[in-house]
């Protein structure tokens, strides 16, 4: 049965590492997130891995020669518990894969751990710059805040790439 395992790659090997286990034929993924950096005097947007250093790797220990990703170009190996790599819990790797937008990155907004009473900050739009307290989240994946407008407290609806921490 396959499952998913963790790979630790040598320092900023991650693209190498992928390109030559894809070659190999094996079923990868590297997450990644819109990272914001600057270079002679401009801000740019690049894609960087959300977990330098580590991809996943989704392998049947029983059926596939394993030991060969270690001697992959740009992998240190397999991480192991005592001899045997250990797997990852199940629905790791799709909860991950879930909070990608639609350019296959993961936002700010969506490696945002949200607890009741958490300050938020609106980005965009009519509340822009204005900060809340995240309530919950509504049933149809919306962040809910409470916002303090004119010496009253209301309550928002919004999507959740339009909030930020505070």
């Amino acid at each position: 049965m396959k499952q998913w395992y963790v790979v630790q790659t040598q320092p900023s090997s991650e693209d190498r590492a992928v390109g030559h286990l894809l070659r190999q034929g094996y079923d990868i993924y590297l997450p990644r997130y819109a990272k914001k950096r600057r270079h002679a005097r401009r801000i740019d947007t690049v894609a960087a891995p959300l977990f330098p250093g580590y991809l996943f790797i989704r392998l049947d220990l029983d059926r596939i020669p394993w030991r060969s990703v270690d001697g992959t170009r740009g992998v240190i190996r397999l991480v192991r518990r005592g001899d045997r790599p250990a797997p990852l819990p199940e629905g790791v790797v799709e909860r991950l894969r879930d909070c990608e937008d639609e350019s296959g990155l993961h936002t700010p907004a969506s490696l945002m751990v949200l607890a009741p009473g958490t300050r938020l900050r609106i980005v965009g739009g009519a509340f822009d710059d204005h900060v809340g307290v995240f309530e919950r989240m509504s049933a149809d994946s919306r962040v809910v805040l409470m916002l303090s407008l004119l010496g009253r407290t209301v309550q928002v609806s919004l999507p959740r790439s339009a909030v930020d921490a505070a």
